[in-house]
This record gives C-alpha cells, sequence and structure tokens, in this order.
C-alpha cells in the first residue's frame, strides 16, 4: 500500500480559495460563514449522543474500588469486578454490528435516538441497583453494562457518518475529530469529575448520568436527517431542503440537484441482501481502508491509551503516580480533552499523517520513560514527579492521534454504498480486540509485572509508528468522493 496523498481530482476557484467540486454530501461553491456555522451545530448536536456512552467506559475507573471495598453495603468479588469492567466490551460489538444496519435503516439522526433511549435504560437500571443482595446486585450491573455497552460500539457510525455527511471538506477533519472522540473524552471526564465529587455513591453518579442521556435525546429533535439517508431512501424533497439549509443555498438552486444526483450515483441500493454487502469486500475500494483501518484500530487497542479510559486509576498507579488515583484520574481526562480540541484544530492545518507520526513518537517517549522510572526507582526518590510527567506525556500524545483519529477516520475511508456495514464490521471487530485486552488488565499486570506490560505496550506503538509512517493515507482537504476514487484507482 502506498503512502502517496490522495490528491484533488476537480476543483474551482472562488475568488481566493479552491473549493473541491467532486464531493459527496458537501457543497462544491465556497463555504459561507451561515453554513458553516450550520453545519458545525448540528455536527456538535449529533456529537452530544456520545456523551453517555463516554461516561459508560471512564465509570468503571471510578466504581470498581468501591463495589470490591469492605466499607460499601455490598461487595463483589475479583472476578465479578472484572466482569463488570469488560462486560461492555462483549456487548459492544453487537452495538457496532445494529449500527451499520439501523444507520442505512431508519437513519443516522433515529439510529441516536435509538442509543440514548438504551443508554437511558442502563442508567436508571444500575442508579436503582440493590443495596442488600450483592447476586442481585451483579445482575443489574451486568444487564445495565451490557446495555450501555451496546451504545458504545453504537454511537460512532452514525455520528461520524453524520458529520462527515453533512460537513463541508473544510471543516470536515475537524468535526469529525469533534464527534465520537472529543465527546468520548469529555464523557470520560464527566465521570472522573462525578467519581471525584461523590466517591462512595455510585448509583448517584448513574442518576445523573441518565439525566445527563436524557438532555442530549431531547437536542436531537432540532436537527435534521443526513441528506445523504435522505437521498438514498428517495425522499428528495426533504434533502433538498436539508441541503438548502446547510449550504445556505435556495431550495431550488441548481447546485442542490448537482449535489443530490452525486448521492444519487453511489447511493446504497436499498435491495442489497447481506451477503451482496460482504462481496463488496472483495472490491479494492474497500478492502484497503478496512485493512487500513483496522491496523489503526489494533494498534489503538493494544498500545494502552484506550485501556487507560476504563482504568485510569489503576492506569495511575501501576506508572508509578504518587498523587490520588481519582485526581490523576480526573487530570487525564482534562488532557484527553483539551488535547482532542487541538487535534481538531490543527488536523484541519498539518493533516492526519502528521498527527499520527508526532503521536506515535510522543507515546514512546511517554512509555519508555515510565519504564525507565520504575527500574531505576525514582518513585523513591526525589524524582518521584517524573512518573506523573511521562504518564501525562502518553496521555497527551496517544490523544494527539492514536486514540483520537480512528474513530475520526472510519466515517470517511469507506465508499459511500458500503460505509455503514463497513464502519460496523470494524468497530465490531476493535471492540472484540478491547475485550480481551480490558478482561486481562490487571491479570497482566498482576502477572508480568509493570516494565513488562509497558515494554508491550512500547513495541506496539512502535509497530504504530510505522504503520503511521508508510501506510496511513492523508484525507486532509479531501471529499468523501476523492478518498472513495484513490482506493478504487490503486
Amino acid at each position: 500500500m502506498s503512502t502517496k496523498q490522495i490528491t484533488s481530482t476537480e476543483k474551482v476557484e472562488i475568488g481566493s480559495n479552491a473549493i473541491d467540486n467532486n464531493s459527496s454530501g458537501n457543497d462544491p461553491n465556497e463555504l459561507t460563514r451561515r453554513a458553516a456555522t450550520l453545519q458545525i451545530i448540528a455536527s456538535l448536536v449529533a456529537s452530544l449522543s456520545v456523551t453517555s456512552p463516554g461516561i459508560g467506559l471512564g465509570y468503571p475507573a471510578i466504581t470498581t474500588e468501591l463495589l470490591s471495598s469492605p466499607d460499601t453495603e455490598v461487595v463483589l468479588n475479583a472476578s465479578e469486578i472484572s466482569w463488570f469492567a469488560s462486560i461492555t466490551a462483549i456487548s459492544s460489538p453487537i452495538g457496532s454490528l445494529l449500527a451499520g444496519y439501523l444507520s442505512d435503516k431508519i437513519g443516522r439522526r433515529n439510529t441516536l435516538f435509538f442509543i440514548n433511549l438504551i443508554t437511558t435504560i442502563s442508567w436508571i437500571i444500575i442508579g436503582f441497583s440493590s443495596r442488600e443482595d450483592a447476586a442481585i446486585l451483579f445482575i443489574e450491573l451486568m444487564i445495565g453494562r451490557s446495555l450501555i455497552g451496546i451504545a458504545i460500539g453504537m454511537v460512532t457510525t452514525p455520528t461520524v457518518m453524520y458529520s462527515s455527511e453533512i460537513c463541508h471538506p473544510k471543516i470536515r477533519a475537524r468535526m469529525t475529530v469533534m464527534s465520537t472522540p472529543f465527546f468520548i473524552s469529555f464523557g470520560s471526564l464527566v465521570a472522573y469529575f462525578l467519581g471525584y465529587l461523590f466517591p462512595n455513591d455510585f448509583r448517584l453518579v448513574s442518576l445523573i448520568a441518565a439525566g445527563i442521556t436524557v438532555t442530549t435525546m431531547l437536542s436531537l429533535f432540532f436537527i435534521p436527517e443526513s441528506p445523504v439517508y435522505l437521498v438514498t431512501k428517495n425522499k428528495i424533497d426533504d434533502a433538498r431542503k436539508t441541503l438548502a439549509k446547510f449550504r445556505n443555498l435556495h431550495v431550488g438552486d441548481i447546485r442542490i440537484d448537482s449535489e443530490i444526483h452525486r448521492i444519487e450515483a453511489s447511493k446504497t441500493v436499498s435491495t442489497d441482501s447481506f451477503f451482496s454487502k460482504w462481496k463488496e469486500f472483495g472490491k479494492p475500494e474497500l478492502y484497503q481502508p478496512f485493512i487500513i483501518m483496522m491496523i489503526f484500530f489494533a494498534v489503538q487497542q493494544l498500545n494502552g491509551i484506550f485501556v487507560i479510559l476504563v482504568y485510569s486509576a489503576r492506569f495511575s498507579v501501576e506508572a508509578g503516580v504518587e498523587i490520588d488515583a481519582f485526581l490523576s484520574a480526573v487530570c487525564i481526562g482534562i488532557i484527553r480533552c483539551v488535547t482532542t480540541v487541538l487535534v481538531g484544530l490543527a488536523s484541519v492545518r498539518f493533516g492526519r499523517k502528521p498527527m499520527a507520526i508526532l503521536s506515535g513518537i510522543g507515546m514512546l517517549v511517554g512509555l519508555v520513560g515510565i519504564i525507565l522510572c520504575d527500574v531505576l526507582q525514582t518513585s523513591d526518590g526525589k524524582y518521584n514527579w517524573l512518573p506523573v510527567v511521562f504518564l501525562f506525556v502518553f496521555v497527551f500524545a496517544g490523544t494527539l492521534g492514536f486514540l483520537t483519529l480512528p474513530f475520526a477516520m472510519v466515517g470517511e475511508m469507506f465508499p459511500q454504498k458500503s460505509r455503514a456495514f463497513a464502519s460496523g464490521i470494524t468497530l465490531c471487530l476493535t471492540y472484540v480486540i478491547c475485550f480481551g485486552h480490558v478482561k486481562m488488565f490487571s491479570t497482566l499486570f498482576d502477572y508480568f509485572g509493570n516494565v513488562a506490560v509497558f515494554s508491550f505496550y512500547s513495541v506496539v506503538t512502535f509497530v504504530g509508528l510505522l504503520f503511521a509512517i508508510f501506510i496511513l493515507p492523508e484525507t486532509k482537504g479531501k471529499s468523501l468522493q476523492e478518498i472513495e476514487q484513490y482506493f478504487k484507482n490503486k
């Protein structure tokens, strides 16, 4: 696979700006301030639905110690705690598969409604869980966590698809980063902060999360469905109105007709069977980005930057950090949120590839530093502040690329006809890897020790750095149709 940058195939000059004229789901003319504002607002409103699954990812970090504490009302054993933390990764693949189907069947926005609904139910189950019987509590936690795992698996596909399909190429990179990656980090930060405020009441945290979820669900009434989905369902009049709104054009403008024709040219045929969708993997425009995205996600899941979402407090302890574990988790959450915003701004200017390379280098520095601190026992001397510095370097660098970019790129790498299906399959396999890592996290540190585990993370990160340098393509400023054509021509 070549690393040649995807080249633009058709440009139109308007004033001093060169704008894409081959975009699927984007206006071929200059992006006006009003159009950009509407696209950004709609994208952010849709992305709010990621907040609650993000809280679900960070939730074990603030509850596992409490559930195993002898001072709590009902105590769970080590095995039950492990299942509590990892069960979401088992149900997430189910959600990933459902996401592609539902996004095509009922629409991107309605899929987000469904995600908020099941997430609200999950938080209510946990919020009113048993305070007397450990067996009943465990069952209720498993049901609640399984439901939120389905939501975690589902939420990326419709959110990133919605953002990529309504946004102009000039802002698409920024908004896809601000969709799943930012709000996952923001949701986790909310979980850490609530855990810090209410360290002895995980049920109250759950009910607060339910309230947040209901609010985000209601906000979806204020945004329209994706115009790409509307065209694929032959709702041309609705698609025309939506495009006119997002492009700041009159509904009868000929440029709206032109964009609808481009979407129709590559729309998914509604009669496609499940097996015919699998046959699409024989085409280079699908199997090449699929392989690339699977490598990208595999590195993300196995280099430690994703598992820290679930085990931030334990990860901090194993890294030798001396400050309060919950405070460290809050700091990690803040770093991730701030860095994700920086990624959204920087990826527009510098592109995906340089960000991934810089991320890999920074993560290696952080991991090697953590290993050296452990070997040299710096926590016992005047340099006991070094582990926290290297941990924060690792988190900052990881969020700069390997944590955020795979989620941002999964909605733009696949061809329109197979985008929902291929994104679902990719995320399904990703969460299978996630389950294995999360389930074995504590066992790995207990059996192999800190140095061995962090060394493994370093090797995976180095492989990821080579991948970013030699394989990962650049998609900066390219329309979705140009990206599809790039792989088709290889």
